[in-house]
């Protein structure tokens, strides 16, 4: 299948505006950058999609956090970790599709704006999450918590979700949109799609070494690939045709069935990294996410006793 027409027009533009590769320099001019290019999605006229209500808020920890009451609550509460190679993004970047999430889910939605690298390598991120996980359980005691992310930030869920099964904190699910599992970057997509798709196997180099500096066993503690994750929450794991991520997605959804974990796995044909998650540009990627957002559902609904 070819890739998705209206990504494909928006990659063209990019390509001709001379606007990738993504990352530009240091750490502060590619956050800079990928800031502008997520931003500039929303020209004049651009009205927020309408939720209950939006809080920026901080955990007793110091993590700021932005909390989003869908209009229709369920009595669930989703971490969400965006994404950003550990290094860009923030809860500005990520506003319309936890919006999104929140209204089609009715999860109210717990967007982490976590420690970036390379100021703060691994584990800092994974720690904020933590954090926040262990607020949110306290606030909502007895309410059925899942975790999610796009990218870096799924395989921060990812790694949450171990965390959390080690300390028997109960999730209802784990919601992992293209997740980033290989640091050593080994599967055969990360070369087939490294280059032309928006995302390419150099960015995500860079974007390792930022998190996972030379010198520390970092790379060795976030590699998902070599996780025991018997016992972690149920998984719904996207993956997209064209993403460089794609078999490391794929592979890490294998690996939580065979490890007994209730696990779907969405294939996105046609899209690649970054624009399923594209709600305000990408409007084909609605049918992937509706049906991501029912399978959430359902794994809420499953968790709460009858």
């Amino acid at each position: 299948m070819p890739l998705d027409p209206q990504f494909r027009a928006i990659l063209d533009t990019l390509e001709t505006s001379g606007l990738v590769p993504l990352v530009r320099g240091d750490a502060e001019q590619t956050r800079a950058h990928y800031r502008t290019l997520s931003l500039s999605r929303r020209g004049p006229g651009f009205v927020p999609e309408e939720v209950a209500s939006v809080a920026d808020l901080r955990s007793p920890g110091g993590v700021p956090v932005r909390v989003f009451e869908p209009a229709s609550p369920g009595g669930f509460t989703l971490i969400y970790l965006h994404g950003g190679g550990w290094v860009v993004g923030d809860v500005e970047t990520h506003d319309p599709l936890c919006r999104r999430v929140a209204n089609r889910t009715g999860a109210r939605v717990v967007s982490v704006e976590y420690r970036l690298a390379p100021e703060h390598s691994f584990p800092a991120a994974l720690d904020d999450a933590e954090d926040v996980l262990h607020w949110l359980r306290s606030q909502y005691p007895g309410r059925p918590v899942g975790v999610a992310g796009d990218s870096a930030g799924a395989s921060l869920a990812a790694g949450l979700a171990i965390r959390a099964r080690d300390q028997r904190i109960p999730l209802a699910a784990q919601l992992l949109l293209y997740p980033a599992t290989d640091p050593a970057m080994t599967s055969a997509s990360i070369t087939e799609n490294g280059e032309g798709y928006f995302l390419t196997r150099r960015d995500m180099a860079w974007f390792y070494q930022q998190y996972l500096p030379d010198g520390t066993d970092g790379a060795a503690r976030a590699d998902l690939t070599r996780a025991d994750v018997a016992g972690v929450a149920p998984a719904i794991v996207a993956t997209a045709e064209f993403d460089p991520l794609r078999d490391e997605g794929a592979a890490y959804a294998e690996a939580l069935a065979a490890a007994g974990v209730p696990a779907t796995h969405v294939f996105a044909r046609g899209h690649t990294h970054t624009s399923v998650t594209m709600v305000d540009a990408v409007l084909s990627g609605a049918p992937v996410r509706d049906e991501l957002a029912r399978a959430l559902r359902g794994m809420f609904k499953a968790s709460v006793p009858a």
